[in-house]
């Protein structure tokens, strides 16, 4: 399945549109990880262990996006964004979210 942030898909004709579709995931961080940011954060430099984790979520959400677009009878996703968001009280949470347009191409 082709999934583009593109509105068409270049050398492919889109057949039928079907419908929004989209992908969630939520995710708690652990109390471990947000300690070694917070030092990462007053030394400075970058926290691999929230990078890992937000790489982890947006795959997910991006499969959950095509395991819905393939129900609906899609072959691809056309327009694909993916937004961010942090959650809960103390920030404990992060939800990433991607969606798009469910499509058919030739």
């Amino acid at each position: 399945m082709i999934l583009t942030t593109t509105p068409s898909i270049e050398g492919k004709n889109i057949t039928g549109y079907i419908g929004i579709v989209t992908g969630e995931v939520i995710t708690g961080v652990n109390f471990v990880k947000d300690f070694f940011a917070g030092i990462r954060d007053f030394v400075g430099g970058r926290s691999q262990s929230y990078e890992e984790e937000l790489i982890r979520a947006k795959n997910e959400a991006l499969y959950e996006l095509e395991t819905r677009a393939k129900q609906m009878g899609a072959n691809a996703v056309v327009g694909v964004d993916i937004d961010y968001e942090v959650l809960g009280q103390n920030g404990s949470m992060l939800m990433v979210s991607a969606s798009g347009t469910a499509v058919t191409i030739e």
